[in-house]
């Protein structure tokens, strides 16, 4: 089975991607913070992580460019709501860039394609 790392400080949008995502058949972890997103990178394999950039303390970017610093080859999406940080250089190092929908057809392809070309 598939591990994913969902990071989301909001409550109501992690549960509703974790339950959605688990439906499709990933072994899902949310966690609501780059730190907690840290710890669980430490000592879990994951196959794809999804990363929001606005997040209390260390924003998603720093987030992800710590992750990748010790293991480039995870997958990366940066879920957010603003499309503002898609020019920013520091979010190109990601493998996927989306903004946040209620539809999640394209979040779940999206990792469907990272997860095929990255297996455990």
């Amino acid at each position: 089975m598939k591990k994913l790392l969902i990071v989301e400080d909001e409550f109501l949008q992690g549960q509703l991607l974790k339950e959605e995502l688990e439906e499709e058949g990933y072994e899902v972890d949310l966690v609501s913070s780059g730190k907690e997103a840290l710890e669980k990178v430490d000592i879990v394999n994951y196959n794809c992580i999804i990363l929001d950039i606005y997040l209390p303390g260390m924003d998603g970017l720093e987030t992800m460019g710590r992750i990748l610093s010790k293991n480039r080859q995870i997958p990366v999406i940066l879920y957010t709501a603003y499309s503002s940080y898609q020019d920013n250089f520091l979010s190109w190092a990601a493998d996927a860039y989306l903004i946040k929908s209620s539809d999640l057809t394209e979040l779940k392809e999206t990792i469907k394609r990272l997860t095929q070309n990255f297996p455990l």
